[in-house]
């Protein structure tokens, strides 16, 4: 069975946090150090093995089990990969102890969306915000494997504006647009040159952003979208996400130029 990658990457970036949840975790819980092993012979791959500091006195190791999906072997696969790790490493460790974490589905999206509340009320730096949030969204969509991404993060209440993956295409599209409007600018006048930098940036933004969801945009409907103003790119990045196919923004296109009239 693979290795879980979302759980390594929060136990490898958090490796505290399994302790916050046993309700006797050890007092040196700050210096255990997180690794994922490989049992051979059989082969199995443990999701998460806590090892604690290397002192005179052998230490707990503590397990953990991640698991998402239905699995009927779950127990015996657990055991026997807990046993013949603990079996060959007896001499380093005086005890042992396992944690099996599991999603339940009927749960899981009103505990994802409470830890997202959490997540945008006590985090206030953005990227580590959008890393917690990004972790979340995965997990839930790693449950709802019929689910599109879009449709998890609907269904979690995060808009496409709060992802990683917009902020890393605008940041993205505003650094060429900015070169573009600043070479412009510098025959135009630096503020000019600004102003058309964001507006460049917010249209190489949206035929990104198209480009991903439906494919090759048409030329006629990119120079439609080129001739947006600022307001209107901004108001199309907010109902991106309504649309299902590049009809719809067709469709739409004209009502927003007559609605800013």
């Amino acid at each position: 069975m693979r290795r879980d990658s979302i759980s390594y990457y929060l136990f490898q970036t958090y490796p505290t946090i399994l302790f916050e949840l046993l309700p006797n975790p050890p007092a040196n819980a700050a210096n255990y150090r997180f690794d994922s092993v490989a049992v051979k012979e059989p082969k199995f791959e443990i999701d998460g093995v806590f090892l604690p500091p290397e002192t005179e006195t052998p230490g707990v190791v503590y397990f953990c089990e991640v698991q998402f999906q239905k699995d009927e072997r779950l127990y015996e696969r657990l055991f026997g990969e807990l046993f013949l790790y603990f079996y060959r490493n007896r001499e380093r460790f005086q005890d042992w102890q396992a944690v099996l974490i599991t999603l339940k589905q009927n749960k899981a999206p009103a505990a994802a969306r409470y830890l997202i509340n959490r997540c945008q009320q006590e985090l206030p730096e953005p990227t580590a915000r959008r890393g917690i949030m990004e972790i979340i969204t995965t997990i839930i969509s790693y449950r709802f494997t019929r689910l599109s991404r879009v449709e998890i993060e609907a269904m979690l209440g995060i808009s496409f504006q709060q992802t990683r993956l917009y902020e890393e295409l605008r940041e993205e599209a505003t650094e060429l647009g900015m070169q573009q409007g600043m070479q412009q600018g510098m025959q135009q006048g630096m503020q000019q040159g600004k102003q058309q930098g964001k507006q460049e940036g917010e249209i190489n933004l949206i035929l990104r952003l198209l480009s991903k969801r439906f494919g090759e945009v048409p030329s006629q409907l990119k120079m439609q979208i080129e001739k947006l103003s600022l307001e209107q790119l901004e108001a199309l990045t907010e109902v991106f996400l309504d649309f299902a196919s590049l009809d719809n923004l067709v469709v739409w296109l004209p009502h927003l130029e007559i609605s800013q009239k």
